[in-house]
């Protein structure tokens, strides 16, 4: 791939994965020509009371690039896309909300578009790069490995269905590349602007920062997740847009880690010593436990997570104390 005089698409380019995508391109490919397809926020919200989108401007100052602004479920607005001929697609928009039980709403955002941008890569040949989620393991024990699938809400089940659209795609076009990225729990900078739904990370920094004993759910010295840096999640994408092998990978660190592992290194950082606030977890079909099984990510796409959880608090410790006063609406 020459990324460089090559025209990419990032869709839902303002929003966290899709703008860091973004920044590392125009800063290492200045001759690449970047447009990015976002809804931006509205400011409407599910009835769960989260956002509908999380695309916002402050996350593109200093983007050079083109915007085009619209949004998945219209014909129109995508047709918007029709007149350029891209070389590389990055397909990142989406409603990403696991609390979101609207099936209809969550598989026609995400799944019926998809058709959309299959058919594009194929128009265009070009090479199609798609973000899956581990949503698709449900509470499958660890670690999690591709082939082994079990969605419990409608977001893990519409990538689930976009994994098996992307499988029967290449099947009959094995010219085109299409490559999905099941991520894990992702956290760094420009996840401000998700409010409620960004990372663990941010909330627990910014409630230590206010003083405030950080909230973590009971007996969550036992609950793991699999934390990934974005600049290893941007490795990720950037891998898999060089392999011209079809395929699902997990992106993860492969280490699980708690969510009391995340309030000790904060505290430690930031050097305080509060009590922790325990609280009934309120969701029913919760993971407890998720570790990226990355062998085939490694072996297939040369993806190697550089970050420790250590090592990528501390990297965005800067950028969480600079949105600490500020809103993020």
């Amino acid at each position: 791939m020459e990324f460089n005089k090559s025209n990419i698409l990032i869709t839902g380019g303002a929003g966290f994965i899709g703008s860091n995508v973004a920044f590392f391109l125009q800063d290492n490919f200045p001759n690449s020509n970047i447009h990015i397809f976002d809804c931006f926020r509205s400011g409407e919200t599910f009835p769960n009371g989260n956002l509908k989108s999380f695309g916002h401007y402050k996350n593109l100052i200093g983007f050079r690039g083109n915007i085009i602004c619209g949004n998945l479920n219209s014909r129109n607005d995508l047709a918007l896309l029709d007149k350029y001929k891209f070389d590389l697609i990055f397909h990142f928009a989406a409603i990403s909300d696991t609390r979101v039980y609207d099936q209809e709403i969550v598989l026609s955002t995400n799944v019926n578009s998809f058709e959309y941008f299959l058919s594009k890569a194929k128009k265009d040949n070009a090479k199609l790069i798609y973000a899956s989620s581990a949503a698709t393991y449900g509470s499958l024990e660890s670690p999690q490995k591709v082939g082994s699938e079990n969605p419990e809400n409608p977001y893990g089940y519409s990538k689930y269905v976009m994994d098996q659209m992307a499988n029967k795609f290449s099947s009959k076009n094995k010219d085109i590349a299409v490559i999905g990225l099941r991520y894990f729990n992702v956290y760094g900078p420009k996840e401000f602007y998700k409010k409620t739904t960004s990372s663990m990370i941010i909330q627990l920094a910014h409630q230590i920062l206010n003083n405030h004993e950080p909230r973590l759910f009971e007996n969550s010295e036992h609950i793991f997740r699999d934390f990934v840096y974005i600049e290893d999640v941007v490795q990720a994408n950037i891998k898999a847009s060089l392999s011209n092998k079809s395929g699902v990978y997990n992106i993860g660190s492969g280490i699980p880690r708690s969510f009391k592992d995340i309030v000790d290194i904060l505290q430690k950082l930031l050097e305080t010593n509060l009590n922790i606030e325990y609280f009934k977890n309120p969701y029913d079909g919760y993971q407890f436990h998720t570790c990226a099984d990355i062998e085939a990510t490694s072996l297939e796409l040369g993806y190697k997570p550089e970050y420790s959880l250590e090592e990528g608090i501390r990297k965005y410790l800067p950028e969480i104390k600079r949105l600490h006063n500020e809103s993020s609406d």
